[in-house]
């Protein structure tokens, strides 16, 4: 697919301050949504020249990222100074020489950027990106999966709001029966089956050990979770559409519950392209958990920003890097923030707007420290397994129980493809 860059100047180059006067500019490569935050930065450091170049930053795992700096490494110019990445898995080929060129990921935990700030990030959420000791990112935000009810639809309805997995499939069979047409949530996006359902139910289907890559969609774990998406699906509970389609926006109203991530907030709730839902009506909730089981959750993203090994500017980049991810105006870009200081904040200022019902700091802060660490973290990412298997096969009618031999073997395939011995 050939790509559109946009290339977008954010000012006029302005007289540098003396410790810049030789590095005072920086090209970041990021998607529109974080187009605002590179923007404010650039008005609160008029001293540094940026230069955004506009993609899609890996979004739905098309690989933009490692596409272009593989052209650039074949040209041996081109890099940009900043990236960032909607993917939690770009550390393990940016920390890797490619073809005799250096890996394009600077170690930021060995004298670039201060011990001091990033300890400064909520326990474990540089893990991600973290390999053998040595820190390749920074986490933009947090994206742990809780799950997000309508408080005024539940009790219209008179049903209570699930806590477990189980229940929730037992809440999708009565909402079938006695409302048709209203639903539990969606898996017509890439990253809802992989992240949202298999993650939390702890499902052992994209796990990594060393160069060692392991999935098993026939384990128990993974076997009921694909029994409960093919349930929902048959009883019309979870839609097929995408959550950023036209059918699902044209349907939001119908919307009772949906387990998803922190971002869903901004991104879906409080959007009027998304759900536009009213103050008062919608509750963050404690994820859902297998009974029995831990009580765990999944992750969907949380976007990470890259410094280039070759940047000509790294006193800039470490201005850029500190204030993206930490200056309250910036952090999170929406989600909550993994800067800590910045998560704070964020958290009091969702909870004291009175938008959301229930303890809204409270279910935030229990799925963030809750998300499973079994989930690997390879080279390449299940979601494009899922689009060119599971979507097209739900599509046309088949389950999941059907398509899971067939989604495992593709995952296996582009283990392999890319170097991973598969186990």
């Amino acid at each position: 697919m050939k790509l559109k860059h946009t290339l977008v100047a954010l000012s006029a180059l302005m007289a540098a301050s003396p410790a810049l006067a030789a590095e005072g500019e920086i090209t970041v490569w990021a998607d529109a949504t974080r187009q605002p935050a590179v923007e404010a930065f650039q008005a609160d450091h008029p001293e540094i020249k940026g230069n955004l170049v506009v993609d899609d930053g890996s979004s739905g795992a098309s690989g933009t990222f490692q596409t272009k700096i593989g052209l650039a490494d074949q040209a041996g110019e081109g890099w940009p100074d900043v990236v960032f990445s909607t993917q939690n898995n770009d550390a393990a080929w940016t920390s890797k020489e490619t073809n005799g060129v250096q890996p394009f990921a600077q170690v930021l935990n060995e004298g670039f950027l201060d011990q001091a700030f990033l300890d400064g990030f909520t326990p474990g959420a540089l893990d991600p990106v973290t390999i053998d000791g040595k820190v390749y990112g920074l986490r933009n935000d947090l994206a742990p999966v809780l799950f997000w009810y309508n408080k005024t639809l539940l009790e219209q309805f008179g049903y209570e709001a699930p806590k477990t997995w189980e229940a929730y499939q037992a809440l999708g069979d009565k909402l079938a029966a006695e409302h048709p047409g209203y639903f539990l949530g969606a898996i017509g996006d890439s990253f809802e089956g992989p992240y949202v359902y298999y993650w939390s139910g702890q499902a052992p289907i994209f796990q990594v050990e060393g160069d060692t890559f392991k999935s098993d969609t026939s384990h128990p774990d993974a076997v009921k979770v694909s029994a409960l998406i093919d349930h929902m699906v048959a009883n019309k509970t979870l839609t097929l559409d995408s959550l950023f389609g036209a059918s699902f926006v044209a349907s939001a109203d119908k919307l009772v519950a949906i387990p998803g991530a922190a971002w869903y907030a901004g991104a879906l709730f409080q959007n009027p392209g998304g759900v536009n839902a009213k103050a008062g009506d919608w509750v963050a909730a404690e994820p859902l958990y297998w009974e029995g089981k831990d009580k765990v959750t999944g992750n969907v993203g949380g976007g990470v920003w890259y410094a280039s090994s070759h940047t000509a500017s790294p006193e800039a980049v470490k201005t850029f890097l500190q204030y993206i991810v930490s200056n309250e105006k910036t952090a999170g870009t929406g989600g909550l923030p993994a800067y800590k200081v910045a998560a704070d904040a964020w958290l009091e200022a969702q909870a004291s707007s009175g938008f959301y019902a229930g303890d809204f700091k409270a279910a935030i802060s229990t799925a963030a420290a809750s998300v499973w660490n079994g989930w690997g973290y390879p080279s390449f990412s299940p979601e494009t397994a899922w689009a060119k298997v599971i979507t097209p096969g739900l599509a046309a009618g088949k389950t999941m129980a059907e398509l899971s031999a067939e989604w495992q073997q593709e995952m296996k395939n582009e283990a392999q493809v890319v170097g991973y011995t598969v186990d």
